[in-house]
């Protein structure tokens, strides 16, 4: 089938290099001019891991193609997909659907027959209708059909995720627009992986309800991390005895530093706007997100507090600033609230990040930038994990502590084995990992 992507971010990128995969043709259509010379010339936009490989393996086999022509994309295509950003609006956090609306009236203006249009972008509740009127009133002769497809894409692992979804969501009561997406999955169907067709309007609060449901699975551990400190409990512990509960699930039950990223934070909130809108409070996200940007600057005082309560002149060293390893996206990441409350402080800032620093130099000051981990932890008096990348696991402790001044291994990702670190002769503060009452 022949299928168009408006926007080659993240997920019209990703989506758009795995449907080439499945043998359909793609073109990636983008209005950055740059953008497109990139990703004809191979260079990825994004980091993500095996993007850089599968797109060239399709544009070399002649089923994927990039453009800043959307009239020579969307023509005579059999399914337009619209991915393109829903950032937060500010001053209301109402998702700022400027992006699709304008794609819509450029997809009605170059439609030629019959054309499936697909939301995958994150949109709120009732979008499909509003990109339906808009295409009816932009283009009154052509016959449109809208469906809402939302992506259920982790960063870093959003290929393995497209390839083996748990489920795939098709919002949409036209027959023949259904009949088109079953032949667009049918590689994934035949896999086994089931397809879930439902009203437009229930697959658009599907993906904020998926998202809300898990920002508040990771916030409810990590208030349990912050109790578990106090009563001399082990959360690593903890979160294991509820997750082999097969009601509740291990996945996102880890305790850490608050979570943020491109999805989560601006998801929530945009769910938050719905439901004031139709007087329908949610008071369990409403917490959520108040807690989580809680957590993301006492996570700044909690290391002051291991460091005895001032770090003026302190050398700090902090490894990973992204918001999760494997990928280069700094979008509310922790380490944007924890590093202004160590710098107001007065600590001597050095990071190290495998892939963000680059982003993360144009949002933060105060930073001593390094090239390696070894580089940052070399004379600190403190080293910090703030994002737990594969090469941070794999430190040794002996070597940090032979590089380092102080003895200090603060760990927001409960990645190390505290027993190992002090053996290094280190002195180990993880998260919800307390000493008994009364120790």
């Amino acid at each position: 089938m022949k299928i168009t992507m408006i926007g080659s971010g993240y997920v019209g990128l990703v989506s758009g290099a795995c449907f080439a995969d499945f043998g359909h043709d793609v073109v990636c259509v983008d209005k950055d001019a740059a953008k497109i010379a990139a990703l004809e010339a191979g260079r990825m936009p994004i980091y993500e891991p095996g993007l850089a490989d599968l797109v060239a393996a399709n544009v070399e086999a002649g089923r994927l193609s990039f453009t800043t022509d959307l009239a020579a994309g969307v023509a005579g295509a059999d399914a337009v997909f619209i991915a393109v950003g829903t950032p937060s609006r500010r001053g209301d956090g109402h998702a700022d659907l400027t992006f699709v609306f304008d794609a819509s009236r450029e997809i009605a203006a170059a439609a030629t027959g019959k054309t499936v249009v697909v939301t995958k972008s994150t949109v709120p509740v009732g979008t499909g209708d509003k990109v339906e009127a808009i295409l009816r009133e932009t283009n009154a002769n052509a016959e449109f059909a809208v469906v809402s497809n939302p992506e259920f894409l982790r960063e870093g692992a959003a290929i393995g995720d497209f390839k083996r979804p748990d489920r795939i969501v098709i919002g949409t009561d036209d027959s023949a627009a259904q009949d088109v997406m079953r032949e667009i999955y049918r590689p994934l169907y035949l896999n086994n992986s089931p397809i879930l067709f439902t009203g437009r309007r229930t697959a658009e609060l599907i993906k904020y309800a998926a998202n809300a449901f898990l920002a508040a699975k990771i916030t409810f551990i990590n208030e349990l991390a912050d109790l578990s400190e106090k009563v001399g409990a082990d959360v690593k512990d903890v979160s294991r005895g509820i997750g082999l509960d097969n009601r509740i699930g291990s996945k996102f039950l880890h305790a850490g530093p608050g979570y943020g990223g491109s999805c989560f934070p601006k998801d929530t909130l945009a769910l938050l706007r719905t439901a004031e809108e139709h007087d329908s409070p949610l008071s369990i996200v409403s917490a959520t997100v108040d807690a989580n940007d809680r957590r993301k600057v006492a996570m700044g005082h909690k290391i002051i507090a291991a460091m005895g309560g001032d770090v003026k002149g302190k050398r700090i060293a902090l490894l990973g600033l992204t918001f999760k390893p494997n990928t280069d996206d700094m979008r509310d990441a922790p380490s944007l609230s924890i590093v202004p409350v160590l710098a107001e402080a007065g600590a001597d800032i050095r990071a190290f990040d495998p892939e963000g620093m680059e982003t993360a130099k144009a949002m933060l000051d105060g930073i001593d930038y390094r090239a390696s981990a070894q580089a940052a932890v070399e004379g600190a008096d403190a080293v910090v994990l703030v994002t737990e990348w594969d090469v941070f696991r794999a430190l040794d402790p002996r070597k940090l502590a032979a590089a380092m001044r102080g003895k200090l291994l603060i760990d927001l990702r409960n990645v190390y084995n505290p027993v190992e670190v002090e053996r290094a002769g280190l002195i180990y503060h993880g998260i919800g990992r307390g000493a008994p009452a009364g120790a």
